[in-house]
């Protein structure tokens, strides 16, 4: 396996780590977005362990940086720097982009079910008309629903913090950043989620799950034993159902069959 550094914006928090499989030929897409309440405090480090873990079997793994509040994210810088990473991939030999999965834990999550969402978005939105296409998001603990997220005042009003106010105050922010609005993606989702997380209530994914199915998405959810960051130890059980997702849905993508909601 070899490991690149890849920039996709001028910021130095602009880049991506692809490390591509021993195996030759073009490799289906894993991209891994880190979580950390979109806070600078917590950076690509979380997201290493994992993209490590997906390379080996046989994924072209990205491991993606972007700005976080405190480093000049928030809105919109962040989503715009998500979208970037993901359609930099256009760009970049190796991949097979008809197979693309966004992996994420909390507030990576969200970004992982908002990228699968983008072209759901308005013309001139943070993110929208996106040059690559996501097939698949596995969200692990993901805020997926923003508004109720805020009321909760989850992470210490994190998501106040991100979008610059109450849903009240910058609607639009909230619409133009919510995965639960964003609503169908046309994509495979599984969400693991702790069910001992005190950080982000299960009632997070569930929440997604249920609109997400309303609307008509392949939606499968797995409460696993744990905490907040247990679902992210490469090997404790919420990664091994995460492999097992991944690995179940590659066999039916080969056999040209779909996987059960």
């Amino acid at each position: 396996m070899s490991t690149r550094t890849l920039a996709y914006g001028p910021h130095p928090d602009q880049f991506l780590e692809l490390t591509l499989p021993a195996a030759q030929g073009p490799a289906p897409v894993a991209v891994v977005l880190h979580g950390g309440f979109w806070r600078a405090a917590y950076g690509i480090e979380l997201a290493r362990p994992l993209a490590a873990d997906l390379a080996a079997a046989g994924w072209a793994a990205v491991a993606v940086e972007y700005r976080r509040v405190g480093t000049g994210g928030g809105w919109p810088a962040t989503l715009e720097d998500v979208a970037a990473a993901l359609d930099a991939l256009a760009d970049t030999d190796g991949l097979d982009l008809g197979d693309v999965t966004v992996i994420g834990h909390s507030a990576g999550g969200h970004l992982a079910a908002w990228a699968a969402g983008r072209a759901r978005l308005p013309e001139g939105a943070p993110g929208a008309a996106p040059r690559v296409r996501v097939t698949a998001a596995v969200l692990q603990a993901g805020v997926l629903d923003l508004t109720r997220a805020a009321e909760q005042e989850l992470g210490r009003r994190a998501p106040q913090e991100f979008l610059g106010g109450e849903p009240g105050a910058v609607p639009g922010r909230y619409a133009g950043a919510d995965p639960v609005r964003l609503l169908p993606t046309g994509a495979d989702v599984l969400c693991v989620h702790g069910t001992g997380d005190d950080v982000v209530p299960p009632e997070q994914s569930e929440r997604y799950a249920t609109a997400a199915r309303a609307a008509g998405d392949r939606v499968e959810v797995r409460g696993v034993p744990g905490g907040h960051r247990d679902v992210i130890d490469p090997a404790g059980e919420g990664w091994a159902v995460v492999r097992d997702w991944l690995r179940e849905r590659a066999t039916a993508r080969r056999d040209g069959t779909t996987l059960e909601p």
